[in-house]
């Protein structure tokens, strides 16, 4: 079993593995009142294709939801994810910005 949790002073949500102590994955991220930007995702080698990415993803982008925060996947692993799964694609930041060149 996965335990995600966000350690806001790190400024990353820490995902840990039932009975094991350290942390098996992170998702780093820049928060500001309106967005958290998703900026670095990280699983040990030992870890990897347990679902610890997938739980970090959903956690957060469920804690983003309850916060009612738009999300900025500059990560190459959310912005994948959040691709393959449509039903947190609402949550991701469009630029309103109508400046062009």
């Amino acid at each position: 079993m996965v335990t995600v949790s966000d350690a806001p002073e790190a400024r990353q949500y820490e995902a840990r593995i039932e009975g094991e102590s350290e942390v098996a994955g992170i998702a780093q991220y820049i928060r500001t009142p309106e967005l958290i930007a998703f900026v670095h995702t990280e699983v040990s080698p030992q870890h990897e294709g347990k679902g610890i990415g997938a739980a970090l993803a959903r956690t957060a982008l469920d804690e983003a939801r309850a916060a009612k925060l738009l999300v900025l996947p500059t990560c190459p692993f959310f912005a994948g994810w959040i691709a393959r799964h449509p039903e947190y694609q609402d949550l991701v930041y469009q630029s309103r910005s109508r400046v062009s060149d």
